[in-house]
């Protein structure tokens, strides 16, 4: 992990909250579902990264600025935590790696002539379409 990815595990607050799902009556009596608020302020991200945060993490960042991930998919409360550091540290790494720049792609005149018969071809097929005339 890198060091934002472990300055967000320091700050997370984790929130141990009542879970639907699978589990029987140990639902009803143990709070399994992990509730993680990590304040992105207090990370130190740079801002280009935060853009991409921003975008990635759309309804799970609040307008305070705070990330909020709900993990319920296990039946324990350690499963559970471990789920959702795991995907926060996710989020954040995906944040951090800038996207790869797009090359031009370049057509051979090969490549240029077929292109243009085909769109002629397909250009007479539609021209034919048209009212019959008598």
């Amino acid at each position: 992990m890198g060091k934002i990815a472990d300055r967000a595990l320091e700050i997370a607050e984790e929130k141990f909250i009542a879970s639907s799902g699978p589990g029987g009556q140990n639902v009803n009596k143990v709070a399994t579902s992990v509730q993680l608020r990590v304040d992105v302020f207090q990370i130190g991200m740079p801002p280009d990264a935060f853009e991409r945060l921003k975008d990635i993490t759309g309804s799970k960042l609040t307008k305070g600025g705070e990330i909020v991930l709900t993990a319920n998919e296990y039946r324990t409360q350690e499963q559970n935590r471990e789920a959702a550091r795991d995907r926060l540290v996710a989020l954040l790494n995906e944040a951090l790696t800038p996207p790869k720049k797009r090359k031009k792609s370049r057509v051979n005149r090969v490549g240029k002539v077929k292109r243009l018969k085909a769109k002629k071809a397909r250009a007479e097929v539609k021209a034919k379409r048209g009212p019959v005339k008598l």
